[in-house]
């Protein structure tokens, strides 16, 4: 006991000199220096790493310690980064630390020193700093290599939006250098003499392989150059969800957002977590991972969904029931049975959840992409179910798709069939019309009815069958089948009334008649005619009301322009309907569209109501009319466009305006407004208001003046282009006069012309014949009834020549005359020269008649110098003893032997010889005198020349001293008769 007493006041006495111990060293503080200080360079991230021990401290001590960092670029007074960093430290503990650099490491050295203050509760003084520790350097340029140009940092890997620092360090101490990022040129700060910084602001992605940055001296060639990996930003998973097909998988789905791989850096990863279980798994797929339900009956989940990559980090958590969370498998077997023309039956199949789970399935059924039925079936495998008031003929898409029944959460993926319902006949009977007129004489009926719609056809139509029953000879008719898909044919018929019934056939049968009765009249009666307006919904076509029988009516149209072939179309309406709408994508603006209102009575026949016609929407003009001037005066004229058609035109014509510029001063007439045209002229405008009147007078102008004018015509939108006037000049005020006068002599000159020349050869005969025929000579007639009734017409055969006739026209030939002598001078080109034929009766003794022959025809030079010869003749001989001189075949061989004597000396040129006979009928005058003074005639007859003798057949002028009987012929003969 006693010992232990003693024991027990030891060991107290010892915790006391301890406690003792403890308080003297707090309270008392110590200079805690940080020692060891190691600092390291990694390039890769930029880093520098700081180690460090306090050896100052207690064996088993722990204080709380703050260290103060200090950071220098290039020189130690250049303070860059100051830092304190805290932390709990024992005795020769190993510290940490690490800074990152925006500016790369390889492009400055550093120097880094500390300073420490203990920070602990259980000290109750004020603490402060320790002494700094040295300055401890990293420069990594001492790693570098001989090359003269580095650009850092090497395969940096930064997030899209980020800011770089890069910067090139020199070894040829040049200020050309230049640095480009993508071939783009940046700018920077120049640190030092050899280093260069660049900063890069909110870098961009560009491409998975790195985003280029060189630098290259501008002139020596040397190029240095780093990949910058730009990543884009790693973003959060969205959507993150997970269910079960069959309570025994999840799969778990999400968006992962942009890829952030890149040719440094691999894909985000993705990490599926599960807290209550502890488990984790990585996922193989960016979006989608599965997670086994275990067999312990779990039924909660909390699941956490890691995204990483290089850069950072992204979660997102779910927590959910597994039961609430089942989306069924999708159906299979989806398949029709006992289809018929309106009834199908639907059988599927589904895949069972659990132990005898049911399920909830829904069947759809489509028409034309449609929904037009739909049902729900509560299943565990197999479903079945009856579709009704199907269409015949049509196709369906039925679809299904099933649910779980204990908690809804999701339907299954949709499976989906086609099937056709079987045909029908016809339901409905065809929509039949028609067209009558006259072809040659003969009613022809144009027949046309509207395809069936497919509600209606229940099938394919095959055919048409055309009944045309004589209603007036009951026992004939005539049953035609046309082929679809036509829908209109022809029928000639003759005056009786016919009654027609149209039918459409498909496969099962026809469909109900439809009945329409017509009569060779084509209904051509005169009825009501009116306009209609169209609005954006088509035309609104009204009519009267038609008391009686009247069963329904029809509203018959043509969808295209009047000048293109009718596209016949029409609307049948109730009985108690006395308007509607037609509407039709083929209406156009401008185009006016005639509609014609037909009454159907009991007897099925039709009868003309109404006409109306209308425009959609009526426009100006176009174009103008083509004018026709007519009427010209001084003082007006007139103008007419009859051939205009207001039918063809872009609106309802509603009269026309007629403009007329007058020459410069003159005012408008009062019946015309005084306007201005676009180009700033003036005009006179004159409006006629009856669409149907197409002649216009112009009145009161003025004579000789120039006018334009312009007839447009308007509707009640516009008029027409002013576009090309026509000019006119009125007419002098007497030129009216003046071609009354003329026309008429213009008129007769031409007529006296055309009949000249279509009796020229009559004239040339009657007046200058080429030949004069004796018999037809007037000359003749006129000497008959003049001089002597008894004469007659003077053969040659039955004459003698009394004188020969020479004409002579040589160039300088020398020519004598009978009983004369001329020089040549006298001689050239002067009046022919003669030969005398007398008669040699010894007892001849006084003057006679003479006779000179001419005939220009013959010769026209001689006509030049013709003259005549005076022959004496024994006045006192009777005719019977005139007797011929000679005959003219002794008269030509006397003349050609007296003509080769003197052929020596005629000279070469042109020479006639004319012979000079005797006429019974005498006439007055000479014509020239005869050389040698021949004796004067009593009488003298002048003819033309007959017979032309060549001029060597001539004796040669006879010699000065010869006389005029040398050339004489004598001879006996007959006289001339």
């Amino acid at each position: 006991m006693a010992l232990f007493a003693v024991f027990q006041t030891t060991f107290l006495l010892a915790l006391l000199s301890l406690r003792t111990y403890e308080s003297e060293v707090l309270s008392e503080p110590l200079p805690l220096t940080p020692e060891s200080l190691k600092v390291s360079v990694n390039s890769t991230c930029q880093c520098l790493h700081l180690q460090w021990t306090v050896h100052s401290l207690a064996y088993h001590q722990e204080l709380k310690m703050v260290f103060q960092i200090q950071i220098s670029r290039f020189k130690t007074s250049n303070v860059i980064w100051v830092e304190n960093y805290s932390t709990t430290v024992k005795r020769n503990q190993v510290l940490h630390w690490s800074w990152e650099s925006e500016l790369p490491l390889e492009c400055a050295a550093h120097f880094i020193r500390m300073r420490s203050m203990v920070d602990d509760a259980r000290i109750p003084k004020p603490g402060f700093w320790s002494n700094w520790s040295s300055w401890e350097e990293a420069d990594a340029q001492n790693m570098l290599g001989h090359d003269p140009l580095f650009v850092f940092p090497k395969d940096k890997l930064v997030e899209e939006g980020s800011n770089v620092t890069i910067c090139y360090v020199s070894r040829i101490h040049q200020d050309n250098i230049s640095c480009y990022l993508e071939g783009v040129q940046i700018y920077g700060e120049q640190l030092d003499r050899s280093v260069s910084a660049f900063e890069l602001k909110n870098v961009s992605f560009i491409r998975e392989k790195g985003t280029n940055v060189f630098c290259k001296v501008d002139q020596g060639g040397v190029l240095g150059g780093i990949v910058l990996f730009v990543s884009k930003v790693l973003e959060e998973p969205k959507d993150f969800s997970c269910e079960t097909q069959d309570l025994k998988t999840l799969t778990c789905t999400w968006d992962p957002g942009s890829d952030t791989g890149l040719t440094k850096q691999p894909s985000q990863s993705y990490t599926l977590f599960e807290s209550f279980s502890g488990k984790k798994t990585l996922c193989k797929h960016r979006n989608w991972c599965d997670w086994q339900v275990a067999q312990d009956s779990q039924e909660t989940f909390n699941f956490t969904l890691l995204a990483e990559n290089y850069l950072r980090k992204r979660s997102v958590s779910i927590l959910f029931n597994l039961t609430q969370r089942v989306h069924p498998m999708t159906p299979y077997n989806l398949l029709p049975k006992n289809v018929g023309a309106t009834k199908a039956t639907m059988t599927w199949k589904v895949h069972s959840i659990g132990n005898n789970s049911t399920l909830l399935c829904q069947l759809e059924l489509l028409a034309e992409g449609k929904v037009i039925q739909q049902s729900n079936v509560s299943i565990k495998v197999n479903g079945e179910y009856l579709l009704s008031e199907l269409e015949p003929d049509t196709e369906y898409v039925a679809r299904v798709r099933c649910a779980y029944t204990n908690h809804f959460w999701k339907w299954s993926e949709l499976i989906s069939q086609k099937f056709n319902t079987a045909e029908a006949a016809p339901s409905e009977a065809p929509d039949v019309w028609r067209n009558l007129k006259l072809v040659s004489g003969h009613p022809t009926v144009s027949l046309f009815w509207k395809p069936l719609s497919k509600v209606h056809a229940n099938g394919k139509i095959l055919f048409y069958n055309v009944i045309v029953e004589n209603l007036d000879k009951p026992s004939r008719f005539e049953v035609l089948s046309i082929p679809a898909p036509a829908s209109s044919t022809e029928l000639t018929l003759d005056q009786c009334s016919y009654q027609i019934h149209v039918t459409a056939h498909n496969s099962v049968g026809p469909s109900p008649a439809s009945v329409i009765v017509v009569s060779g009249d084509p209904g051509n009666e005169e009825v009501e005619k009116g306009r209609v307006n169209g609005t954006e919904d088509g035309f609104s076509v009204s009519w009267k009301p038609q008391s009686g029988d009247a069963t329904g009516y029809v509203v018959e149209w043509c969808d295209g322009p009047q000048d293109l072939p009718c596209v016949l179309q029409w609307k049948n309406l109730g009985p108690n309907t006395t308007s509607t709408v037609i509407r039709s994508g083929a209406f156009r603006p401008g185009v006016r569209y005639n509609f014609r209102i037909y009454g159907i009575s009991t007897r099925r026949m039709a009868h003309l109501l109404e006409k109306k016609a209308g425009y959609l929407e009526e426009l100006a003009p176009s174009d103008n009319p083509q004018v026709v001037m007519s009427k010209l005066t001084s003082r007006s004229f007139t103008l007419s466009w009859k051939d205009y058609s207001t039918e063809s035109q872009p609106g309802f014509i509603q009269g026309y305006h007629v403009y007329l510029k007058p020459k410069a001063g003159e005012q408008c007439h009062p019946a015309f407004e005084k306007t201005v045209l676009p180009e700033d002229s003036v005009c006179c405008k004159y409006t006629i208001d009856n669409p149907e009147q197409k002649t216009f007078v112009v009145e009161n102008l003025q004579p000789e003046s120039v006018y334009e004018f312009i007839v447009t015509p308007y509707t009640s939108v516009g008029e027409g282009p002013l576009d090309a006037f026509t000019k006119v000049t009125t007419l002098d005020e007497y030129s009216h006069t003046l071609i009354h006068i003329i026309l008429p002599m213009i008129f007769c000159i031409l007529i006296v012309m055309i009949i000249c020349y279509l009796k020229s050869q009559w004239l040339k005969e009657k007046c200058y014949p080429d030949s004069p025929n004796p018999y037809k000579s007037s000359v003749l007639s006129l000497i008959k009834s003049k001089e002597n009734p008894h004469l007659t017409i003077m053969y040659v055969n039955d004459c003698v020549p009394d004188a020969i006739e020479v004409i002579n026209k040589p160039e300088g030939s020398k020519i004598q005359f009978l009983g004369t002598r001329k020089s040549p001078t006298e001689t050239e080109f002067t009046k022919p020269a003669y030969l005398y034929l007398l008669p040699t009766e010894k007892n001849y003794s006084g003057p006679g008649p003479c006779i000179c022959f001419e005939n220009f025809t013959y010769n026209q030079a001689a006509s030049d110098f013709a003259s005549c010869g005076h022959f004496p003749v024994t006045p006192q001989a009777p005719r019977h003893q005139l007797g011929p001189l000679t005959s003219p075949e002794n008269l030509l061989k006397a003349l050609e032997q007296n003509y080769m004597n003197s052929l020596g000396e005629i000279p070469a040129g042109e020479a006639n010889l004319n012979y000079v006979s005797q006429l019974a009928s005498p006439t007055s005058g000479d014509k020239d005198s005869l050389p040698t003074n021949p004796p004067e005639p009593a009488l003298c007859s002048e003819y033309k020349m007959q017979t032309a003798i060549p001029l060597g057949l001539a004796s040669a002028p006879p010699s000065e001293n010869s006389s005029l009987s040398s050339t004489t012929l004598l001879g006996q003969g007959e006289h001339c008769r």
